[in-house]
C-alpha cells in the first residue's frame, strides 16, 4: 500500500520556515536577556519567597549567600529557618539546587540536582506547642480562602506530582541531622551521614541515636515514570523505635519494610495508585493490643487505591498475604454529602490449617499448637451512612467445609464438659478457686435452677441462646448504631456463649487480641458442637458474678434470699437477672425495709410482659412479683438509709462489652439495652450540696458495711 503524495506549495514552506526562525530567534534573545538578568531575577525571587514565608507562615528565613552556579543551578550558604516565638527549625551550611529547564517553560518546577553538606532539622514539642505549628496555620488559612469544589482525585494527583517533582535525578546529602525533642522526656536523632541518588539508584546510611543503630533506605526512584521501590532495614539487627516505648508504652520492630509504587494514573474520573507494601518479622507490643509480643513473620499487601471526587477507597482487587493465607479487602470512605463507611472482606475457601498457621504468633495464645483439617472461607459486609446510623448493615460469616479439630492447643476447649476449677478475677487479681462440679455444695445443676430465673435471664441477656451459633448479628448491628450515635462505647453485643468463653478460657485483660480470641473460640465451640447448649448454660449459671464476691446462682440465692435456686419465685428471678450486668450495686436496689426501690417497677413490668407474651410466665398486672422480692433479714441491717445518695456509676463493671446497662434511675429495658441517655442533672446538684467530709464519711461507712456483709455471708 502506497500513501498518496502530498504536494505543499513552496511559498507555504518558506512562510513556515520564516515563522519558526523568528520564534527561535526570539527565544534565543529572551534567553540571552534572561541570562544576563538572572542574578537580578534571583534576588527578586528570593526576596519574594522570604517575604511570603514571613507573612503566610510566620517564618524568619535567612540566607547569607546565594547565586547561580551554572545555567540552572543555585548555590546557597548558611541558611536558617526560625518560626516566630519557636525553636529554630533548620540550619544548612551549604546547599545546591538545580532545576530542569524544559518543564520550567510550562510552569512545572522539577528538580534535577540537590547537593547538601552539613545541615540540621530540629522538631521540638513543648507542651501543646511545636515549631511545626506554622503548617497548621497555613492549612487553616487555606481552608477559609480556597473553598473551591476541587475533587479529591485532582487534589491527590496534584499532590503526588508535587512530591515526585521534588525527587531529583541526582542527589548527594552529607551529614544531615534530624532531631526530635518531645518535651525533654523523649528524644530521637537521625544522622544521615550519606544519601545519594545516581541515575535512579537510592542509597543511604543513617545513624540512629548516635551509635545505637545504623539504618539504610535503599532502592530505586523513577519519579518521571511515577515508580518507586524503597526498602528500610538496619545493620545486623531489627529496626526499632525506642521512642514509641517511652512515649506510648509501645514496642515496634521489624527486619525489613518495603514500599513499592508501580503506577499512578487516572482511570476514568478516579485517580488510581497501584503498589505494594510488605514487612518481615514485625513485632508489636502494646497493653491495649495484647499482653505479650505479637509477631507477624511475613505480610504483604498488593494494593490498588482509588481516589474519586469525594471518596478514598482500597479496591477489592487488592490482596493481603499472611504467609500462605490470602484476603481481599475493600475499604471505602466517602466524605460528602454524608460520611459513609464501607468494609468488605473476602477470604476465599482455603486450607484451614494454613489460615490457623498464618495468624500472628502470640495473638491467640490458647490456640497455639492446635491442629485442624478441612477448609474455611470468610465474608464480611459492613455499611454505615452517618446520616442514617440506624440503617447500618453488618453481616459476617465464617463457613467451614469438612472442618475438624485434630489436636487441641494450649487449652482444651471441651474441659467444661466435666468438673473443673474456675478462678474469678477482680482488677487483675484472683479472688478464689471455685469447683464447678457436684463436690461443691453451691453447685447447681441446670435441672435444679428455677425456670423463673432461667427464663428471666435468657429474656434479658440472650433470648435466642438456644438457636444462635454464638453470635447474634442483629444485636451487633444495633450495638454499632447505638455506639456510633453516642460517639462512645455504651453497648456491646455479647451473647451468653461469649461471656462464658471470656470468663472460663481467657484472661481478664482488656485487649483487642483477647476479644478476637474470644470470638474465634466461640465459633470453634458452637460450630463444632464441642459443648451442648444446656451444659454451657449450666456452667454460665454457676460462674456468673452476682454480687461482691458472690459467684453462681447457688451462692446468690442463699445470700440474697436464704433459698435454694429451685425455689425462686418470678420476682426473685427477674431481680437476679437485673443485677447481672452490674452485680456490685445489687444491694443498693433495696430499701432499708428489705423491699425493692420503686424505680425498678417499670423494669419488672417490661420483662414480665415479654415473658408472658412468650408463654414463660402467667400474665400479672401487679408487677410480676415486684412486691414479693424481700431481702433476707440478716442482710437488711447492712443497708444504707433510703435518704443516702449513692453514685452507682462508681462501681465499674469489668466487662468492656456489657449487654445491658443498669442505673439507679427509672429506666425501661429499652433504655437499659440502648445505654444511658442524658444525665440526671438534678441528682448531681443534690449531691454537690454535701461537704467533702460528709462524702468521705459515707464512703467509709459503705466500706465498713460491705465488710460486715462479707462476714455475714461466710456465717
Amino acid at each position: 500500500m502506497h500513501l498518496p503524495k502530498i504536494n505543499i506549495p513552496k511559498k507555504y514552506i518558506k512562510t513556515g520556515a520564516w515563522v519558526l526562525g523568528i520564534f527561535l530567534l526570539l527565544l534565543i534573545i529572551g534567553g540571552v536577556i534572561a541570562y544576563t538578568k538572572r542574578e537580578a531575577l534571583l534576588t527578586k525571587m528570593m526576596a519574594k519567597a522570604i517575604t511570603k514565608a514571613e507573612n503566610d507562615y510566620g517564618l524568619d528565613v535567612k540566607i547569607a549567600e546565594y547565586g547561580f552556579n551554572g545555567l540552572s543551578t543555585v548555590h546557597m550558604k548558611n541558611i536558617s529557618v526560625v518560626p516566630k516565638d519557636r525553636d529554630t527549625l533548620t540550619t544548612i551550611n551549604d546547599m545546591t539546587i538545580g532545576v530542569k529547564l524544559f518543564p520550567l517553560i510550562f510552569g512545572d518546577v522539577k528538580l534535577s540536582e540537590i547537593n547538601l553538606n552539613v545541615g540540621k532539622l530540629n522538631v521540638v514539642f513543648r507542651d501543646s506547642l511545636s515549631n511545626l505549628d506554622f503548617i497548621l496555620k497555613r492549612k487553616k488559612k487555606d481552608s477559609t480562602e480556597n473553598k473551591t469544589k476541587t475533587g479529591l482525585a485532582d487534589l491527590a494527583h496534584n499532590l503526588l506530582n508535587q512530591v515526585l517533582y521534588k525527587i531529583p535525578d541526582n542527589m548527594k546529602i552529607t551529614d544531615f541531622l534530624l532531631n526530635v525533642n518531645d518535651n525533654d522526656t523523649a528524644k530521637l536523632s537521625f544522622l544521615t551521614t550519606k544519601a545519594t541518588i545516581d541515575d535512579g539508584d537510592l542509597n543511604s546510611t543513617i545513624l540512629v541515636n548516635g551509635t545505637e543503630s545504623t539504618w539504610h533506605i535503599n532502592g530505586t526512584v523513577k519519579p518521571g515514570k511515577k515508580q518507586l521501590d524503597i526498602m528500610l532495614f538496619a545493620d545486623n539487627k531489627k529496626v526499632e523505635l525506642p521512642y514509641l516505648d517511652r512515649k506510648l508504652r509501645a514496642k515496634l520492630s521489624f527486619d525489613t519494610v518495603r514500599t513499592e509504587m508501580k503506577n499512578a494514573e487516572f482511570s476514568g474520573d478516579d485517580f488510581k495508585i497501584s503498589g505494594s507494601w510488605s514487612i518481615k518479622n514485625l513485632l508489636i507490643n502494646h497493653p491495649k493490643i495484647a499482653a505479650n509480643d505479637i509477631v507477624v513473620s511475613n505480610a504483604k499487601i498488593d494494593a490498588d487505591m482509588l481516589i474519586g471526587k469525594n471518596f478514598v477507597a482500597l479496591d477489592s482487587s487488592s490482596t493481603v498475604f499472611l504467609q500462605k493465607a490470602t484476603l481481599h479487602p475493600y475499604l471505602k470512605y466517602t466524605l460528602s454529602p454524608n460520611k459513609i463507611y464501607e468494609v468488605k472482606l473476602r477470604a476465599p475457601e482455603q486450607d484451614a490449617q494454613e489460615i490457623l498457621t498464618a495468624f500472628p504468633q502470640g495473638l491467640f495464645e490458647s490456640l497455639d499448637g492446635m491442629q485442624v483439617t478441612g477448609k474455611i472461607r470468610y465474608d464480611l459486609d459492613f455499611y454505615l451512612d452517618s446520616s442514617l446510623p440506624d440503617s447500618v448493615k453488618f453481616n459476617s460469616s465464617l463457613t467451614p467445609t469438612n472442618f475438624k479439630i485434630l489436636k487441641w492447643g494450649k487449652t482444651d476447649l471441651q474441659k467444661i464438659n466435666g468438673d473443673f476449677v474456675y478462678t474469678p478475677y477482680e482488677r487483675g487479681k484472683p479472688m478464689r478457686d471455685i469447683l464447678i462440679g457436684p463436690a461443691n455444695p453451691n453447685y447447681t445443676p441446670l435441672s435444679e435452677v428455677s425456670s423463673n430465673f432461667k427464663n428471666a435471664i435468657l429474656t434479658s441477656e440472650d433470648p435466642s441462646f438456644f438457636t444462635h451459633k454464638g453470635f447474634v448479628q442483629e444485636s451487633i448491628r444495633k450495638s454499632i448504631a447505638v455506639n456510633f450515635k453516642a460517639k462512645k462505647f455504651v453497648r456491646g453485643g455479647s451473647t451468653i456463649s461469649m461471656q462464658l468463653v471470656k470468663n472460663v478460657f481467657l484472661s481478664r485483660q482488656k485487649t483487642l487480641s483477647r476479644k478476637a480470641e474470644e470470638i474465634l473460640i466461640v465459633w470453634l465451640i458452637e460450630n463444632n458442637r464441642l459443648v451442648s447448649k444446656n451444659r454451657m448454660l449450666e456452667v454460665y449459671f454457676n460462674i456468673i458474678e452476682m454480687g461482691q464476691n458472690i459467684y453462681g446462682i447457688g451462692e446468690a440465692t442463699r445470700y440474697y434470699f436464704g433459698k435454694k435456686p429451685s425455689d425462686l419465685n418470678i420476682g426473685e428471678g427477674i431481680f437476679l437477672a437485673n443485677i447481672v450486668p452490674r452485680p456490685k450495686i445489687a444491694l443498693y436496689k433495696f430499701k432499708d425495709d428489705g423491699g425493692l426501690k420503686d424505680y425498678l417497677y417499670p423494669y419488672f413490668k417490661f420483662i414480665g410482659k415479654i415473658m408472658a407474651g412468650r408463654g414463660l410466665t402467667a400474665t400479672d398486672s401487679s408487677g410480676y412479683g415486684f412486691y414479693n422480692v424481700r431481702l433476707r433479714e440478716g442482710l437488711r441491717k447492712y443497708l444504707l438509709p433510703d435518704s443516702t445518695k449513692i453514685d452507682t456509676n462508681a462501681f465499674d463493671n469489668d466487662d468492656p462489652l456489657p449487654t445491658i446497662e443498669t442505673h439507679d434511675a427509672p429506666k425501661s429495658l429499652f433504655d437499659r439495652i440502648f445505654g444511658k441517655q442524658k444525665k440526671d442533672t438534678t441528682a448531681v446538684k443534690t449531691d454537690t450540696t454535701k461537704t467533702r467530709k460528709e462524702l468521705r464519711q459515707e464512703r467509709r461507712e459503705q466500706r465498713k458495711k460491705e465488710k460486715e456483709q462479707e462476714k455475714a455471708k461466710q456465717l
